[in-house]
C-alpha cells in the first residue's frame, strides 16, 4: 500500500502547512513558510507562543488532542515539528491522514538517549563509552573506567536539563535519585578539545545536502556561541562529521532537516554526542550567512520542492541571546539589553523571539555577525559579547 507520503506531489504555495510547536524554531520555520507564499498552522498548548503569534492560524490544544490533530490533518498538506519532545504518537496519528516529516520513528529515537547511541552505534558511528543504568544496583556495579562522568536521564532531556555531572559512584548513586530513579544513561566524561555539529537536509526523495561545520561552544549545557565554518576542525574532521551525519540520516530513512553534534577529543577522536530531529540552535547563521536557511529547506522538504544551495557565502559568528543577559546589572529587574550596541555592528544581523518575559537560562534571541573574512566576523562578535557582558565573549 502506498504510503501517504510517497502519494503527494509537490505542494504549491498558497497551501497550507502544519507545525507541531510554538517556540522559537517554529517561529522561524513560519516566517520563511509564508516567504514563499505558505499558510502555517501551529499546534501549541500556549496561548502566546512565538510561532502561534506569526502563524496563521493558532490551533490551542495538547499535543495529544486527537480532536485537535484531526483538525490540524484536514486543513494542511503536510505537517512537521519543530522540537523533539513533541509526542512521537501524534506524529504517527497525524500521518495515518497526511505526509509527516520528520517520521515518528525518527524523533522517538531521539528522544530516547539509550536508543539514539544504541543506533548510532549500529550505523558504525562512535559515541562516548557508556553504560546503561536502570536500577541502583547498575550504579554499583559500573566499571570505575567510566568515572568522572555524567548521569543523563535517558528520556527528554535537552538543553544540559536533566543531567548530573558525578565524580564517583556515591555522587552518582545520589544523582540517580535526585532525577527520580527513571532509566539513565551514565558517560564518562572526556577530554575535549572542542565540539561541532552538522545540519543537513534530506529531502522525500533521499536528496541530501550539508551545510558548513559548525563550531560550537555551550555553557551549562546551553549553546552560546557557532562559529562557521569551524576553526579548529581540520578538513578530513569535517569530512568525517558530514560523512556520519549522511550515514545516520541514511539508516534512519530521515526525511527533514537534522542536527548531529560531535564530541573531538584532544587526541582528535570524533564522537557522536546526540542528534535533534529538527531545526538546530547551531544552523541559525544559515538565515544571514547562508544562500538558503535551514528553515527554508524544512519548507521545502514538507513542500515536495527542491532543495536549495547551502553554499555559505559569509564567514559567520552566531551568539545565542539568553535571558540572563535581561538581568545582566545585577538589580534583580529585567531591563532591555543595549541593542543600539550590537546593531552599530553593520554586519550583525539581530534576531529575538518576541517572548514576554525574559527568564535566566530561557532562549529569547540570537545575534549573527556576517562579515567579509573570519577574522571580521570574530572581532565584531567579541565587541557585541563585551557590550552586552556575555559570558564568554
Amino acid at each position: 500500500m502506498t504510503s501517504p507520503a510517497a502519494a503527494v506531489p509537490m505542494v504549491a504555495p498558497g497551501s497550507w502547512l502544519g507545525l507541531l510547536g510554538g517556540g522559537q524554531l517554529g517561529r522561524m520555520f513560519c516566517m520563511a513558510a509564508q516567504s514563499l507564499g505558505y499558510r502555517v498552522a501551529v499546534l501549541d498548548p500556549g496561548s502566546d507562543s512565538p510561532a502561534g503569534s506569526v502563524a496563521d492560524r493558532h490551533i490551542q490544544a495538547a499535543y495529544d488532542d486527537r480532536a485537535a490533530l484531526a483538525q490540524l490533518a484536514s486543513l494542511c498538506a503536510a505537517v512537521t515539528t519543530e522540537f523533539e519532545n513533541v509526542p512521537a504518537a501524534s506524529l504517527a496519528c497525524l500521518a495515518e491522514f497526511c505526509p509527516v516529516s520528520p517520521a515518528a520513528a525518527s524523533v522517538a529515537t531521539a528522544q530516547d538517549r539509550l536508543a539514539e547511541k544504541k543506533f548510532v552505534s549500529s550505523c558504525g558511528v562512535d559515541v562516548a563509552p557508556h553504560l546503561p543504568i536502570f536500577t541502583r544496583e547498575d550504579l554499583a556495579t559500573a566499571p570505575v573506567r567510566l568515572f568522572p562522568g555524567i548521569l543523563k536521564a535517558s528520556r527528554l532531556g535537552y538543553d544540559g536539563k536533566g543531567q548530573v555531572r558525578v565524580c564517583n559512584r556515591d555522587e552518582a548513586l545520589l544523582a540517580f535519585d535526585s532525577l527520580g530513579g527513571v532509566p539513565c544513561v551514565l558517560e564518562k566524561m572526556l577530554d575535549l578539545d572542542f565540539e561541532i555539529s552538522v545540519v543537513l537536509a534530506r529531502g522525500f526523495d533521499q536528496a541530501c545536502v550539508l551545510y558548513p561545520v559548525a563550531e560550537n561552544v555551550h555553557h551549562h549545557g546551553i549553546l552560546t556561541r557557532s562559529t562557521v565554518p569551524a576553526t579548529r576542525a581540520s578538513v578530513a574532521q569535517c569530512q568525517s562529521a558530514g560523512a556520519a551525519a549522511q550515514r545516520i540520516a541514511a539508516r534512519l530513512d530521515y526525511v527533514g532537516v537534522l542536527c548531529v553534534e560531535f564530541f573531538v577529543t584532544r587526541d582528535g577522536a570524533l564522537l557522536v554526542n546526540e542528534f535533534a530531529p529538527r531545526p538546530h540552535n547551531s544552523g541559525h547563521y544559515s538565515i544571514d550567512a547562508c544562500l538558503t536557511s535551514q528553515f527554508e529547506q524544512q519548507v521545502r522538504i514538507l513542500a515536495r520542492l527542491p532543495l536549495g544551495s547551502t553554499r555559505q557565502h559569509s564567514p559567520a559568528v552566531m551568539l545565542n541571546l539568553l535571558g540572563d543577559l535581561w538581568f545582566a546589572d545585577g538589580s534583580g529587574q529585567a531591563r532591555e539589553p543595549d541593542w543600539r550596541a550590537v546593531l552599530a555592528e553593520g554586519d550583525a544581523k539581530l534576531h529575538l523571539y518576541g517572548k514576554r518575559e525574559a527568564r535566566p537560562g530561557r532562549k529569547m534571541g540570537h545575534v549573527t555577525i556576517a562579515a567579509t573574512d573570519a577574522a571580521q566576523a570574530q572581532a565584531a562578535a567579541a565587541r557585541i559579547g563585551a557590550a552586552l557582558g556575555l559570558s564568554g565573549e
